[in-house]
């Protein structure tokens, strides 16, 4: 269960959803036509070691460790969010921007796997643990970043703005914003914090991509909560606060951005990928830019 004082490593509460991603993504690399190609993610499986790593190199099946009948469907998830927020990245970088933020940055590769211009510069927030344990493993296994890669142990619970500045971020300069698979593990009073605090930090010009997804139903969650806890499989609902501040689209339409969003589902559709689970197809990626 979550509380507001909370902590986690990398094989811990939250942060043991990162590994959860990290064996989705290396599982659509598997496939013969993925979404993307994280080289890193089956890397991370590998030395964080157990049931991920079987996971990964088919020793053991994704169902047994998720609610049946939802692997495919977050693979498949994973692999479409992954695609749709590299292709973000790389039109944003192509217009010029030059300084990158990922809050609760995880097992994110990005600044190993993709082509960065030179003076670019990628800022990746999260807890200490979670940030130490990539950090190591990557200089274990001799990978370097293509980016400069500014690693920000903050928890956003706390002042992330102040450490994020004392790095070297530059709120007078275009950046651009990936909020990737947090929201739903904030509070909507922390959503709101973090969304004012984006818009706090962005000039004119900026970036902002987000998955985001409508609450379930009250009783919906309490029936997903009480199997989950009962099947003994990963934890999810456990973690997660089944609440929002406003919609990405809505919040940052009403506070001068342009925005709009993309179902899932239809992300889905267009590529010829089935049709996602009713709790996936609740999702949408957004992006928006600052007027």
């Amino acid at each position: 269960m979550r509380s507001d004082d909370d902590s986690w490593d990398i094989v811990t509460g939250v942060g043991a959803t990162a590994l959860f991603v990290a064996a989705a993504r290396a599982l659509e690399a598997q496939k013969i036509e993925p979404f993307a190609v994280d080289p890193y993610a089956a890397v991370f499986c590998d030395a964080a070691e157990g049931d991920w790593a079987d996971v990964v190199h088919g020793n053991a099946p994704f169902h047994q460790l998720v609610a049946p009948g939802f692997g495919e469907h977050f693979v498949n998830f994973q692999g479409a969010r992954t695609r749709f927020f590299d292709d973000f990245l790389r039109v944003a970088v192509a217009g010029g921007i030059r300084q990158v933020v990922i809050p609760a940055a995880g097992l994110d590769s990005r600044a190993y796997r993709m082509i960065w211009p030179d003076d670019a510069v990628l800022y990746e927030l999260d807890r200490g643990p979670v940030l130490d344990w990539k950090h190591n493993v990557m200089e274990q296994c001799g990978f370097s970043p293509a980016v400069s890669l500014r690693e920000v142990p903050v928890d956003l619970r706390e002042d992330w703005q102040r450490a994020l500045v004392e790095s070297g971020f530059d709120s007078t300069v275009p950046s651009a914003w990936l909020v990737e698979g947090l929201l739903l593990y904030l509070p909507a009073e922390a959503q709101a914090s973090l969304f004012r605090g984006i818009d706090c930090q962005s000039a004119p010009g900026s970036h902002l991509a987000a998955n985001d997804s409508a609450p379930m139903d009250p009783a919906e969650f309490a029936v997903k909560l009480a199997e989950e806890r009962q099947s003994r499989l990963t934890s999810h609902f456990d973690l997660i606060y089944n609440e929002r501040v406003a919609s990405v689209v809505d919040w940052f339409g009403e506070h001068g951005w342009t925005a709009g969003e993309t179902p899932v589902a239809e992300f889905l559709s267009r590529a010829g990928r089935p049709t996602p689970g009713p709790t996936i197809a609740r999702d949408a990626f957004v992006t928006a830019v600052k007027g």
